[in-house]
């Protein structure tokens, strides 16, 4: 695999928030998964970036998720989990339901942010979220660089129509070298 040659400008202290279940969920448009491992190698290649956090949920049912969660901490990944709730989902009649999983680290993500916001002069965000842009706006008042690392189709509008303080960038510009090979679960479907 070859490198693209672009690569981000950081003139500061950077801090980096990786909303894996975003991530993961690019899988589709993408074609391909992003390698968590080839992710974190990545950015500690940039000597500005001095902490990764990785928010994903624990799903207790799956032992693979636990496994996935040891695997993220021993890379070396700052990693937030909490578990996963399953939600009833009832269809038109309201007898028959199915369990959607849920698991939103937005709050976590914001409240962290704020608590380190004096420590860094840049934050990055691995997540489309159009739901951030009011913690974007606050960091960009408060005189701080925001970087938003998004797939094509999965940014918020209200991110989009951002333009002062914000730089915003496709995870397919970073690197062609953050990807494994799609495991059959996140394969897109045949139409």
């Amino acid at each position: 695999m070859k490198d693209n040659n672009f690569e981000l400008k950081l003139n500061g202290k950077t801090c980096v928030m990786v909303d894996w279940a975003n991530v993961y969920g690019w899988s589709h448009n993408l074609k391909k998964e992003v390698d968590e491992e080839k992710l974190y190698k990545y950015l500690k290649k940039y000597k500005q970036i001095e902490k990764i956090n990785c928010y994903f949920g624990e799903d207790k049912t799956k032992i693979k998720s636990k496994e996935f969660l040891n695997k993220v901490e021993k890379i070396g990944y700052n990693l937030i989990t909490k578990d996963v709730k399953f939600i009833k989902i009832f269809d038109d009649v309201g007898k028959n339901f199915i369990l959607k999983r849920k698991c939103d680290f937005d709050l976590e993500i914001g409240l962290d942010t704020m608590e380190l916001v004096d420590k860094y002069d840049i934050f990055m965000f691995f997540s489309g979220d159009g739901d951030f842009r009011t913690l974007y706006d606050r960091l960009v008042l408060k005189g701080k660089f925001v970087i938003v690392v998004y797939m094509y189709g999965c940014l918020g509008r209200e991110i989009w129509e951002m333009k002062k303080g914000i730089f915003k960038t496709s995870v397919v510009k970073l690197s062609d070298n953050i990807y494994k090979k799609m495991t059959s679960a996140v394969r897109p479907r045949r139409d």
